[in-house]
């Protein structure tokens, strides 16, 4: 049973005021970042959820096979109907799934730490926390496909099977703030530049 990940790269960025995905971080642009991060983590495939500008995002990731690029048209109607689409890719064979924005920069090794311990302790659901701060990403096994193809932006899209599953969720504790960065205004991306500065 292999580890994939879904990365989600759909959405317009209006609150940025540019698409986030094109951002530099670590020295290239954060779609790039992410997906390196993915495929360090040992992830088995990527599935990369692609919307507003898709064409120009989809150039980026040219020279990398392990990204199975999907275009979301209904993108616009939230994070939700993204995930289902990327789900619906995801292969039979999958014991699980790591679902990351790509506004949200992950190291490779904080990464492959959550899919191994999720993957020791057979869990449904495992999450990392900083402090008491549950973040992201979230790894769900395989038995709860059928529930992120259900998933809706009126009950809070991934929230929904949180809760529902909350006996079940797994909480690794982790060293670095990294796991709740989410980029979504200019004034966090600044910060984030300033915590995490290019190695």
């Amino acid at each position: 049973m292999k580890d994939w990940g879904l990365l989600l790269a759909a959405g317009e960025s209006v609150r940025m005021g540019q698409a986030k995905a094109l951002l530099p971080w670590q020295g290239r642009p954060l779609l790039q970042f992410q997906m390196t991060s993915l495929l360090e983590a040992s992830v088995a495939g990527v599935v990369v959820v692609l919307g507003h500008e898709a064409e120009k995002l989809r150039s980026l990731l040219k020279n990398c096979p392990q990204a199975q690029v999907v275009v979301n048209a209904d993108y616009k109607l939230g994070r939700s109907s993204s995930i289902k689409v990327g789900v619906r890719q995801v292969p039979l064979e999958a014991g699980s799934l790591l679902i990351l924005g790509v506004d949200q920069p992950r190291p490779s090794h904080i990464l492959k730490a959550l899919l191994e311990t999720h993957r020791r302790a057979g869990s449904a659901i495992t999450i990392p926390l900083y402090k008491d701060r549950r973040g992201h990403p979230p790894i769900f096994a395989s038995a709860l496909f059928p529930e992120l193809l259900a998933i809706s932006e009126e009950k809070q899209g991934l929230r929904e099977v949180l809760v529902r599953h909350r006996a079940q969720v797994q909480e690794v504790e982790v060293d670095s703030e990294a796991v709740l960065l989410d980029l979504n205004t200019p004034q966090e991306y600044e910060r984030a530049l300033k915590l995490f500065p290019k190695r």
